[in-house]
């Protein structure tokens, strides 16, 4: 009872405690001796004529007058008596063949009555209990009872252990057991560790653990000592590991399933990890070789279980990613060292956008996006694409022949992502600015010749490129696009222009006029035109510097072309028996008809040759003389040797079927100035525009090769040694190992800068007083304004 007092605003708490009669020592045994004899009815599951609510308010009196101890220590005394009795028959079903249904009914007999029994003295458990931290609730009073008088006594214990692994060890080998039992006597341990695992741990899992580890390290033994490759044997691995997982949901404890998979990683995979990747005939080679997809998915997953461990010090999937990784390094450094492929480029990238594609569709079906992978993957392909210094060039080319002809035939989507798979060979070039300059060149020729397949295109590829690289990179390549819009209105214009003279000229001449310093063409000595070309030319000079006062013009005639009209008068029978040297000029045929031997002559071949414009001067040569030596063209023409005897190489020397002129001279296939060369009569063609081939094609030869290196390291100097003093001018004072890492970054994007050519930048920026050595420290520098 309580009640309420208090003044002011204050309250205070008044309690008046029951009035306690108390009971004498007769009392006290005849109110236990009726709760014990209830408590043992309750244990025999005699329990219906019982009051449970008699029995509580006893319990509640005695409890109440001081005698909760006296009560708690009779019950306990009455539960190992029963637990005794309980033993005994536990014992007896031990030969009997039903030990754990034995054990599963004596245990929930014995949980049913503790229920009871503890519902009886639930006054006890909330007084007397509360009151003394030494002694256990009613409950968990029992629990106890039952695991020292029962599990851990005559080997009960030991024999449960021993069931259970071997009911599980005959559900392994695929026997029918009934896992009933098992998941009944895992409860019960469970419970039996009252408020921990320990008991369970200690009487099961831990051998549990320990004979499976046993079990799977002998039947791992069996298949790694067969014929059995590396996607066998995952495979089974993870049969098992899902064959153990479904059991330990159906009877075990939840945290056990995940210690027996940790078993097994360790002993199954991390035990053999170096076994199952390199293992002849089988491992990730074979996997990737093959493109096993299902097998690198299955390996990917069991290795990223295999955590970091002795055996294993950086986890498995690092073991993994280096085997991978070598694989795509050979396969990558055989590509980019083929003899083969380097001769030809367009071949030489496909096989390397395969190889990407490839390792692509891998990162994200088999390897599940994963970081590592990734990066590793980008750094492994930058590492072997750099390896070969020609990639620059190659990458150029691949995007010139697909630029050329490659995307006539594709829908936007498939060429946007031609376009971009491309790109990312790009991104991995170290050497941007040599693909720059190659790029520029081969744009500059399919503009100036007009083999792009599409302006879309190109301008599509540029926006990504400058999105890659920046405005800078593309500005000068976005003016030739402009250029070429200019000169196609200056090409109408002149045409208007020249037919409304009154002196026509009978040749039809397209120039393109091209800004100085925005295209990459090599610059060219004026050469000797033929008078139809010279006047052409003084006649579009006339008018473009009417149009552009204070202008200046200056021809280049290398990546000029030209449609040739050619006759071809095939010799007579007696002609060709006069000349031992092959057949004469096309003017010897009517000399040669008064020959005792007649035969009848073949119709004159009337064809159009696509030539380059040099070409094109050499043969007008031959419309004034029958035979010419490569020095008198040198002397006469004004056109540099090597670009001349290339050419001629290309009219003389070619595909046989293409052979315009013949050579006097027999030997190799190299011309020399003392070399004669005559119109090729017996030239015969199906085609009436017959195309003219340079016989070096389009890759550069080695000359050409160290010509363009060399200017491209020139114009490295003056980048470095612009962002020396960009970086310099900003900072005022920099030490030179910081000045080194800065310039490194900042061109990183375009070039790797060793740090010795930065060195000698630095060194010659220093004699042109750009800048000064600090003097307390000479490692350090100055800016001078």
């Amino acid at each position: 009872m309580s009640a309420r007092s208090g003044n002011g605003g204050g309250q205070q708490r008044m309690r008046i405690r029951p009035f306690i009669v108390p009971i004498d020592e007769q009392y006290v045994l005849q109110t236990w001796e009726l709760l014990k004899r209830a408590i043992e009815e309750i244990q025999r599951k005699n329990n219906s004529g019982l009051s449970f609510e008699e029995l509580y308010r006893n319990a509640y009196t005695m409890v109440l007058h001081k005698h909760g101890e006296r009560l708690y220590n009779g019950l306990k005394e009455v539960i190992q008596d029963h637990m005794a009795v309980v033993r005994v028959r536990i014992v007896g079903a031990i030969h009997t063949g039903n030990f754990l249904d034995t054990v599963a009914e004596t245990w929930i007999d014995h949980t049913v009555a503790m229920v009871m029994i503890r519902d009886i003295l639930m006054y006890m458990d909330r007084i007397y209990v509360a009151q003394n931290n030494h002694v256990l609730p009613v409950y968990n009073l029992g629990l106890e009872a039952f695991r020292t008088e029962i599990l851990r006594q005559n080997g009960i214990g030991d024999k449960l252990r021993d069931s259970l692994l071997e009911l599980i060890k005959l559900d392994r080998k695929s026997n029918q057991i009934n896992w009933h039992g098992i998941k009944n006597a895992c409860d019960m341990l469970i419970s039996l560790g009252i408020d921990s695992r320990r008991v369970y741990e200690e009487e099961f899992e831990e051998p549990l653990l320990k004979e499976t580890k046993e079990y799977y390290r002998e039947v791992c033994k069996n298949w790694l000592a067969g014929d059995n490759d590396a996607c066998f044997y995952l495979a089974q691995v993870e049969n098992c590991m899902h064959e153990e997982a479904s059991r330990a949901s159906r009877y075990l404890d939840r945290t056990t399933e995940t210690k027996i998979l940790r078993e097994m990683d360790n002993v199954m995979v991390a035990e053999h990890i170096n076994t199952i990747v390199y293992m002849p005939n089988g491992g990730v080679k074979f996997m990737l070789e093959h493109k096993r997809i299902e097998d690198l998915t299955r390996i990917f997953r069991i290795f990223k279980r295999i955590h970091s461990s002795e055996s294993v010090p950086h986890g498995g999937l690092k073991v993994l990613l280096v085997a991978v990784s070598e694989y795509l390094c050979e396969t990558g450094s055989n590509i980019v060292r083929n003899e083969e492929l380097l001769k030809n480029p367009v071949g030489f990238v496909n096989e390397l956008l395969s190889l990407k594609d490839y390792f692509s569709s891998l990162l994200t079906t088999a390897f599940a996006d994963d970081r590592d992978f990734k990066n590793r993957f980008q750094s492994d392909f930058e590492q072997f694409l750099n390896s070969n210094r020609q990639s620059p060039e190659f990458v150029a080319l691949y995007m010139d022949d697909m630029l050329r002809s490659g995307l006539k035939c594709v829908s936007d989507a498939e060429m946007d992502n031609k376009l971009d798979n491309v790109m990312i060979l790009f991104r991995y070039l170290q050497e941007k600015d040599v693909f720059e300059r190659y790029f520029k060149q081969y744009l500059a020729k399919r503009l100036l010749l007009d083999k792009s397949c599409s302006d879309d295109v190109e301008k599509l590829l540029l926006t990504k490129l400058k999105t890659e690289c920046g405005c800078q990179f593309t500005q000068k390549l976005e003016s030739m696009f402009r250029d070429k819009e200019l000169w196609q209105n200056l090409a109408t214009g002149f045409r208007e222009w020249k037919d409304s003279q009154p002196n026509k000229v009978n040749i039809d001449v397209s120039l393109r006029v091209l800004t100085a310093g925005v295209w990459p063409t090599q610059q060219c000595n004026p050469v000797v035109l033929p008078i139809e070309l010279s006047t052409a030319y003084d006649m579009f000079t006339k008018y473009y510097t009417d149009k552009h006062t204070g202008r200046k013009l200056t021809i280049n005639t290398l990546l000029g072309n030209a449609d040739v009209k050619a006759t071809f008068y095939p010799p007579t029978k007696a002609s060709l028996s006069n000349d031992e040297n092959g057949p004469g000029p096309s003017t010897s045929t009517a000399s040669s008809s008064s020959s005792s031997e007649v035969v009848k002559e073949r119709k004159a071949e009337h064809k159009i040759l696509q030539v380059n414009t040099h070409q094109m001067i050499i043969l007008l040569q031959f419309n004034h003389r029958a035979r010419i030596s490569c020095q008198q063209l040198v002397d006469e023409l004004k056109i540099p040797e090597r670009e001349l005897k290339r050419n001629l190489q290309s009219l003389a020397l070619g595909k046989a079927s293409q052979r315009i002129l013949v050579r006097k001279n027999k030997g190799k296939d190299v011309v020399d100035l003392g070399d004669e060369f005559s119109v090729n009569d017996n030239f015969q063609s199906k085609l009436t525009r017959v195309k003219v081939q340079m016989v070096t094609g389009k890759q550069e030869s080695e000359p050409e090769i160290k010509e363009t290196r060399q200017k491209v390291e020139d114009d490295r100097k003056l980048e470095v040694e612009a962002a020396i003093v960009r970086i310099m001018k900003a900072r005022k004072r920099l030490d030179h190992n910081n000045l080194i890492t800065e310039v490194t970054q900042q061109l990183r994007h375009r070039f790797l800068p060793s740090p010795t050519i930065i060195k000698q930048r630095i060194e010659t920026l220093i004699e042109r007083e750009y800048l000064a050595r600090d003097d307390q420290d000479h490692r350090a520098y100055h800016y001078i304004a």
